[in-house]
């Protein structure tokens, strides 16, 4: 009877034992793989896009498992996160932890390439992404987490092309997962009180631990070491790749913006010498030519004016106007100028006092609204021996200027 009783309590224990392992944590999670992270302030639990950026995502849970086939001797065999700190915290914007030196300088012992994904982009808070010191081979184990959208630190620009993230002042980081639950940690961490000129938090915010979690055959067969070190090498001569076409995109745009020059050029320099030929000189030197007669108004010293012009060396070639179509006949054409909406009429004084090169102040004063006429500046009325951008010194320049209305009188 003891022996049978000492049975059942044995069958009991098992039965416990049984029940506690097989108890689901987080049961409401779907299949995937997430990322439990326990801080000072409490917990937050990010699923982790394994399928998009394989290589991103295993280098984070290999180093979150301790068993990262790159990381420094001093850290193996050791969960990497556990104990650090969040050591740069902006409200608005992002917290920022993984750097065992807590300066944001630290790494793992190594540096690798990151992998992107065009559909992961830095749209909405609570995003997991990678911190890293500006290039495509500059990532480790620093991370950080989104507050609010920030576009600019995406990797694709919004034609779905790379951008070229191995320039200065460019950034790309690899978004690799999302917060599930804890948004409000997240927000709790980027409001603590942090040190005057710095964001260092006056009272360090810890990750206490970081634990993977498996859930579903496909993130339970999700070998993070092996896939990093299968993967890396692909990633790398993808990008590898898609610098040098890009190399090559940048070339031929090169060759064929020359081409596109060169005969718009050609095509131009016969007219400007035509109309040098045909022009009034004035007692300033300035030479006009009328191309389109204006009608009686003219405007007077003080007045704000609206003008289309286009600006000629004396070989033909344009070196600035603020029409579009010219702009884009001489390869010149520039879509950051379109989307501040600084093509078409140009608001110019007509003053003596005007901030222009002499020539061109004294041909905007000649001008009746309506009228067109081309003007050549020596150079001593252009900008003379000292040059200006792209304008070597000593060069003489021609215009055709516009005068399309009056828009403020004095």
């Amino acid at each position: 009877m003891k022996l049978m009783s000492k049975t059942l309590q044995l069958l009991m224990l098992c039965l416990v034992i049984t029940m506690v392992s097989c108890k689901e944590e987080y049961p409401d999670l779907e299949d995937g793989l997430y990322a439990e992270i326990v801080t000072s302030k409490d917990t937050m639990i990010a699923k982790l896009f394994y399928e998009k950026v394989p290589v991103t995502v295993a280098n984070f849970v290999a180093l979150a498992e301790g068993n990262h086939p790159m990381m420094g001797d001093e850290f193996k065999g050791k969960p990497y996160y556990d104990s650090l700190t969040f050591h740069r915290v902006m409200d608005k914007f992002m917290i920022q932890g993984g750097d065992h030196t807590g300066t944001g300088t630290g790494n793992p012992g190594y540096r690798f390439t990151a992998d992107f994904d065009p559909s992961l982009k830095h749209d909405r808070g609570g995003l997991l992404s990678m911190a890293n010191g500006g290039g495509f081979n500059t990532n480790g184990s620093q991370f950080f987490v989104t507050e609010v959208p920030y576009p600019t630190l995406n990797a694709y620009d919004d034609n779905g092309e790379l951008k070229p993230c191995d320039q200065p002042r460019v950034s790309c980081h690899s978004v690799f997962g999302e917060l599930v639950k804890g948004i409000e940690v997240q927000d709790a961490i980027s409001n603590v009180q942090v040190t005057p000129g710095s964001n260092k938090p006056v009272e360090p915010v810890y990750i206490l631990k970081v634990n993977i979690i498996r859930k579903g055959s496909g993130a339970k067969s999700f070998n993070a070491p092996k896939v990093f070190e299968t993967e890396l090498p692909n990633v790398e001569a993808e990008i590898a790749q898609i610098q040098e076409d890009k190399k090559a995109k940048i070339e031929q745009e090169r060759k064929e913006r020359e081409e596109k020059i060169a005969t718009a050029s050609a095509e131009t320099k016969p007219i400007i010498e035509d109309y040098t030929t045909k022009t009034t000189a004035l007692a300033s030197g300035l030479k006009k030519l009328v191309l389109k007669e204006g009608t009686s108004a003219k405007p007077r010293a003080g007045d704000s004016v609206k003008v289309y012009y286009e600006g000629y060396f004396t070989d033909g070639r344009l070196f600035d106007s603020d029409r579009v179509e010219i702009a884009e006949k001489y390869g010149m054409f520039n879509q950051r100028r379109a989307d501040a909406n600084a093509y078409g009429p140009t608001k110019m004084l007509v003053s003596p006092n005007a901030a222009m090169i002499p020539g061109f102040r004294e041909a905007l004063s000649t001008l009746k609204v309506g009228e067109k006429a081309f003007f050549y500046l020596p150079s001593h009325l252009a900008y003379g021996e000292r040059g200006n951008r792209g304008i070597p010194p000593n060069t003489d320049l021609t215009f055709i200027v516009e005068l399309v209305d009056i828009v403020e009188k004095k």
